[in-house]
């Protein structure tokens, strides 16, 4: 398989050992799944940071967050029949699912694009009913001078997508949940498409269909509509479990370059690789030309050792001429960066 990839030589650029916990008696265990944006002439992450409680080796816990903001503990011994596990990320007890780890964001700055410090407060938690397990993996979206935060609350109430803007990276505009359960990997466009507004997301159920990229639209940001399937996945390839958009497309000459995430099942998992679609202009839901085989895969140890591994996964990049520079979550573990030429990509694109 061909991988377009140029690593940066400082791989992982983040660590959980580089992070402060958010409060005693937590430890870091993933920093990962960034988004990206420029702002006041600095790189800036939106990193993903999950934590847990340290506890002995005989139980597993889960949090949540309550209505007052507290932090809820349910523990679980991993003795007990009623539990399953189902990797990592995620157990069964009683046939309720629930999540090993909480998630919030945390902003991390450069000024060369690589070497990156982050703050020791989160900058968003869970803060809502649909948010109760955590938030995850926000695509940034820059239109005029706002910032658009799309990203996924968890509950148990399921996946659902979130969204908030901000000037200022200090204060924000809270839309809510925009998209419900189950419903995920929302992304928008940075510009309007025929007056609207336009969004890639993915939503997931059971029975027929698939975890496949969906397109809608709206004229106020709140209320999305005209959903049209764009890309399903591919029996035997290397996207053939699960596809989901990384970041904002990238407007080109040759239509909207989108790179986005696939998923194969293997006998350890998952494995998560990265391709292209090449979108029409005018028309975001034609597709013109798609990867047949992967841009990036797991290669490197940090990519394929770590919290969950064989995982390259992006929802962060800056773009700089016909250089994109692409911050991936390696092994759900670390956030990493890549360079990748737009025109190479385009060349490897098949119709």
């Amino acid at each position: 398989m061909s991988d377009l990839a140029k690593r940066f030589a400082t791989n992982p650029i983040i660590s959980p050992r580089d992070v402060k916990p958010s409060r005693e008696g937590f430890e870091v265990v993933c920093t990962f799944n960034p988004g990206a944006f420029e702002f006041n002439g600095r790189f800036g992450l939106v990193v993903r940071v999950a934590e847990r409680r340290t506890t002995d080796n005989e139980s597993v816990e889960s949090l949540s967050i309550s209505r007052n903001g507290e932090i809820e503990f349910q523990s679980f011994s991993l003795t007990d029949p009623k539990l399953k596990s189902l990797d990592s990320r995620s157990f069964i007890y009683n046939d309720t699912e629930y999540i090993t780890t909480l998630s919030h964001f945390r902003l991390a700055w450069s000024s060369d694009g690589e070497k990156f410090s982050v703050e020791d407060s989160p900058i968003l938690s869970g803060s809502s009913d649909n948010e109760s397990f955590g938030i995850e993996d926000t695509r940034v979206t820059k239109i005029g001078s706002e910032y658009f935060l799309t990203y996924t609350g968890v509950s148990s109430n399921g996946y659902g997508v979130q969204m908030k803007s901000t000037t200022d990276w200090k204060t924000f505009e809270d839309f809510g949940t925009v998209l419900p359960p189950f419903n995920k990997d929302a992304v928008l466009f940075d510009e309007k498409i025929n007056g609207k507004y336009q969004m890639l997301h993915r939503p997931t159920g059971s029975g027929l269909g698939g975890p496949y990229i969906w397109s809608s639209t709206s004229t106020d940001l709140f209320h999305w509509g005209h959903h049209v399937c764009v890309a399903t996945t591919r029996p035997n390839m290397w996207d053939s479990a699960r596809i989901g958009a990384g970041s904002a497309p990238i407007k080109t000459e040759a239509g909207w370059l989108e790179i986005y995430h696939g998923a194969e099942v293997v006998p350890t998992g998952h494995t998560y690789r990265l391709g292209a679609l090449l979108l029409d202009l005018d028309d975001p839901t034609r597709v013109i030309a798609r990867s047949q085989e992967p841009i990036m895969e797991p290669r490197s140890n940090y990519e394929t050792d770590g919290f969950y591994g064989n995982v390259v996964f992006t929802n962060g990049q800056i773009v700089q001429g016909d250089e994109i520079l692409l911050y991936y979550g390696a092994a759900d573990t670390y956030t990493c960066g890549a360079r990748f030429s737009i025109k190479e990509i385009l060349n490897s694109l098949k119709s």
